[in-house]
């Protein structure tokens, strides 16, 4: 099998000095602020993705009591960032929590899952970032309080498997704590869904399909709100069975209680396996795979500089609250790094007030160390749902935060002496057009970067599109592809500095 080239754009690299120092500067946006009640102290998620087909990401933004916003993206190539709001009437909704994009009916439009406090909305997309509401049999958006979402392709599924995750119920009058929903697992049947229930619920706030060892079936990771669980809850890993089962500890699965927020996953130590970072109330647990049988993950070093667990400016001393998680490299020097959105939930007072973001640049030695106030994203407004992504395909990632009742935040990226890049964005014909589910292994220079396409985690929201990667000094690489099915493409040589669409081709 091999695979066709599309270069969609080339921009050179800056000089090779090697920043090791991030910097962003504030972009125009238009004015929107996520508000509301109890019911909307969680979410604040963000969707980008390209709506219109010019290359550029859009970004769909939850309101809470305010509508929600569509803000299209007028950005010059190498230039300014520039978003206009141009909400279609029927995405102008209120009640959402968030949404995520996902090519749901295969025909090479981005539809919105959309989470709302009532019933959840499926948008199909269209040409131009026109919308409808998709007919899908056998889906029901319900009623309750959806606050986390993942998506996967099972094999031979002509649609995608969809599963929600259902915060507290509201209709309980015992409630709000130890009053958690059930979450909902939507599977292909023909052209449409067969609904089912994972229970018990702990009040999930992320949830993630992740292929979590490479053994070739992504199962479901939800990460729990112990606020509201208060005992008896924890963590929680579903093998994608025929039937859904919860794994235990004689699968090798821990038992994790954390006040967990955020999901992300990523490969950072190079040994194909992703790291997974969970953001929460107090610290912030990045944790490593430790069994090549079983799915047994361990804290990593506090050491390493991921814990984030208190403000490291502003003077307030009480531990942070950790919302979206965000890994890329953000000077392209070959290593990833890491943003937190923080923000207090409202007013709690045994956790920070004045909590700025954090911008955690991994050193050479695996290390992270905070940049974020001299990078200029040290805000102390309460931020919920985040994006890193490259707004105006310069090769560099910017930077989006939503926040609760303050304006939403752009920032462009500026650094300077950065390294080279790519862009990579996978095509398939059929079902799955965007290849949820493959690996891209990149290999430059003695070390193999590997990236998991996966829909979910974060806080309420994330993109679809191309996956960036920082290359450093390198100036040529080579790339893979292991595709959904587990057809592994053959080696193709790539030039740096390129955004590249990598379409499957089948020989008869």
């Amino acid at each position: 099998m091999w695979a066709k080239l599309v270069v969609i754009t080339g921009i050179g690299a800056s000089s090779m000095g090697m920043a090791d120092q991030a910097r962003f500067v504030p972009a125009k946006a238009p004015a929107h602020v996520y508000d509301g009640g109890w019911e909307h102290f969680v979410g604040g998620g963000v969707a980008v993705f390209d709506c219109d087909g010019d290359e550029l990401p859009e970004l769909f933004v939850a309101g809470g009591e305010n509508p929600a916003q569509l803000m299209r993206n007028f950005s010059e190539t190498d230039g300014p960032v520039k978003f206009i709001a141009q909400t279609p009437d029927i995405l102008a909704v209120t009640g959402v929590i968030g949404a995520y994009p996902l090519d749901i009916n295969s025909d090479g439009f981005m539809d919105l899952v959309v989470l709302r406090v009532g019933e959840n909305k499926i948008y199909q997309g269209g040409a131009d970032c026109q919308f409808r509401e998709m007919d899908l049999p056998g889906f029901d958006g319900g009623e309750s309080w959806t606050t986390a979402f993942s998506a996967t392709w099972e094999t031979g599924a002509s649609l995608p498997t969809l599963a929600f995750g259902n915060y507290v119920d509201r209709d309980d009058p015992d409630g709000p704590f130890e009053a958690c929903d059930e979450n909902h697992l939507f599977r292909p049947d023909g052209a449409g869904y067969v609904q089912s229930t994972l229970s018990p619920g702990y009040c999930p706030l992320s949830m993630l399909f992740s292929d979590w060892g490479r053994k070739g079936r992504a199962d479901l990771r939800i990460s729990n709100d112990r606020h509201y669980y208060v005992k008896g809850g924890a963590e929680q890993m579903w093998a994608m069975e025929d039937v859904p089962r919860l794994m235990g500890e004689a699968d090798g699965w821990n038992t994790h209680m954390l006040w967990g927020m955020g999901i992300a996953s990523r490969d950072l130590d190079f040994d194909g396996i992703n790291e997974v970072f969970l953001s929460s109330m107090g610290d912030q647990r990045m944790m490593r795979l430790v069994s090549d049988v079983a799915p047994e993950f361990e804290d990593v070093p506090y050491e390493q500089g991921t814990s984030a667990h208190r403000p490291y400016v502003g003077g307030d001393g009480r531990p942070s609250t950790g919302w979206h998680i965000a890994f890329g490299d953000v000077t392209n020097d070959g290593l990833d790094d890491v943003f937190i959105a923080k923000g207090n939930v409202e007013q709690m007072p045994d956790a920070a007030m004045d909590d700025p973001n954090n911008l955690l640049i991994q050193q050479s030695d695996g290390r992270f160390s905070e940049q974020g106030d001299i990078a200029g994203i040290a805000t102390m407004a309460r931020a919920r749902g985040a994006a890193l992504v490259d707004l105006n395909n310069n090769g560099l990632l910017d930077l989006v935060v939503v926040n609760r009742r303050v304006a939403i935040e752009v920032y462009r990226n500026t650094s300077t002496d950065t390294g080279h890049w790519l862009s990579l964005k996978l095509a398939q014909d059929g079902a799955n057009p965007d290849a949820i589910g493959a690996w891209i292994e990149v290999a430059v220079e003695g070390r193999t970067y590997s990236r998991e396409i996966t829909v979910g985690g974060g806080q309420a929201g994330g993109a679809a599109g191309r996956e960036h990667f920082g290359l450093g000094a390198a100036e040529a690489a080579q790339v893979r592809v292991i595709w959904p099915d587990g057809e592994v493409s053959d080696v193709i040589d790539m030039g740096v500095d390129r955004a590249w669409t990598i379409e499957r081709v089948v020989a008869n």
